[in-house]
């Protein structure tokens, strides 16, 4: 019985047809070279203290300079994006953050952290329009049950640009920081042969020669069953009077900048607490982004699961995947007292995977409850919400971790215990202003 099943599941799979995977390939590559592009910033950070002689402050003001850029990109990007569309669109957006990131390479000592600041403005406005095309992408060519598993399969690829990112610098750095440029201009390579193969393979599924009409049939099936959720005229400022736009700011708001602190300041944090340099980062950073990974993939199967296996409906395995993410946080809060790395190590890396199930869940909730027509938008909104959260934190970071505080072992205290309770005061908000997951009214 169970071999029959298994045989005519793999007829309709085959009937069906799989392209849409080739475009989740695509999304996949494009996540993984804009994490590259911001995650060496991350590792080459003891580098540059040293090579650019900055403080603590002067970081901190490089990185919200990046915040701040990519706050105003979702905004700006996001309604672009659905205006013009998911190719144009993206292609925009990829470029600009290419020749942003290869901008780097040419600051130089004298111009301090000002120059800095000013590429990595233009590298944040560029890479804004990754999440919101990818997103809006997914909506396009998946129904509503697959798209928190393939959303968490793109968005893998953050941990992998992540791991590769500790990988380039430690190959083409040297130990006194010559070299320090050579990794923004691969990234920026990879960046523009990636625009070359999606302007050639890129349509909507209806326009695809390579989409089956079965396939496209089991894509568009969401609207078929409600044909009422289709195209209407509507404000893009009416999304704001929706409780569920405010789930989705708060539900990216608490948790964010947690990301952003693994991302940003988790390298300076193993030298801060271990004496780890340049070199010996790598390691620590490729296995929590491994694990990281595997959070994604995980956390995107696992709703899915609940919803085919457990006869869930979408509200219930979205949300009951969210609160585990929630419940599984709350151990890093540990991680500032621990004398052991590679302990610590393990903690912040159930963290990352923790974060990462949750990211493709509560990016998936901007297509579960709002048309088509407005995902990326609703994307760029959250994730604008999310960046000013994270600005606002490398302030308070930028204030905190003083010279002072970091020889006494105490700087790290308050962020890793705000972090830790981050995800299920999210949740929480979630669960008041959208407690059912339904189409919003806009």
């Amino acid at each position: 019985m169970n071999t029959k099943s298994t045989l005519e599941q793999e007829t309709k799979n085959k009937k069906i047809g799989k392209y849409r995977y080739r475009i989740l390939a695509l999304l996949l590559v494009a996540t993984t070279i804009n994490y590259m592009d911001r995650s060496i910033m991350g590792v080459l950070a003891p580098t540059l203290f040293k090579v650019f002689d900055w403080s603590t402050m002067d970081y901190a003001y490089i990185n919200i300079s990046f915040k701040i850029a990519y706050g105003l990109g979702l905004l700006t990007m996001g309604s672009l994006i659905d205006k013009m569309g998911t190719k144009k669109g993206y292609t925009i957006s990829i470029s600009l953050w290419s020749i942003s990131g290869m901008m780097h390479a040419v600051i130089k000592p004298a111009m301090g952290w000002v120059g800095f600041a000013f590429a990595r403005f233009g590298l944040g406005f560029g890479e804004a329009g990754n999440f919101p095309s990818a997103i809006k992408t997914v909506a396009e060519w998946f129904p509503k049950k697959d798209r928190a598993f393939a959303t968490g399969i793109f968005n893998a690829g953050a941990n992998v640009g992540a791991m590769l990112a500790p990988l380039i610098v430690a190959f083409v750095v040297q130990d006194n920081g010559d070299g320090w440029q050579i990794p923004f201009l691969v990234t920026g390579t990879f960046s523009m042969i990636w625009i070359v193969v999606w302007n050639r393979v890129y349509r909507k599924p209806e326009d695809h020669p390579e989409v089956s009409p079965e396939e496209l049939a089991y894509i568009q099936s969401d609207e078929a069953a409600n044909p009422e959720n289709k195209e209407q005229k509507s404000s893009w400022f009416k999304l704001f009077k929706t409780k569920e736009i405010w789930a989705i700011i708060a539900g990216k708001s608490f948790t964010d900048p947690v990301w952003y602190f693994f991302l940003f300041w988790g390298g300076k944090f193993l030298n801060d607490q271990y004496e780890a340099d340049t070199k010996a980062l790598a390691l620590p950073l490729i296995t929590i982004y491994v694990i990281a990974d595997l959070g994604s993939v995980f956390g995107g199967w696992l709703p899915k699961f609940f919803i085919e296996k457990m006869n869930m409906d979408i509200n219930k395995g979205r949300k009951l995947t969210m609160l585990l993410c929630g419940l599984v946080v709350l151990p890093v809060a540990m991680v500032p007292f621990i004398d052991s790395m590679w302990t610590s190590i393990m903690l912040i890396s159930l963290t990352a995977a923790a974060h990462q199930a949750w990211s493709c869940n509560i990016m998936t909730v901007a297509s579960d409850v709002f048309p088509k027509r407005f995902v990326a938008s609703v994307s760029g909104i959250g994730g604008c919400a999310g960046i000013i959260a994270g600005a606002l934190a490398d302030y308070g970071l930028g204030n905190i971790l003083t010279d002072e505080k970091i020889a006494s072992g105490s700087a790290y205290e308050i962020p890793f215990i705000l972090m830790s309770f981050g995800y299920l005061i999210a949740f929480g908000m979630v669960q008041l202003l959208a407690p059912k997951l339904k189409m919003a009214k806009c």
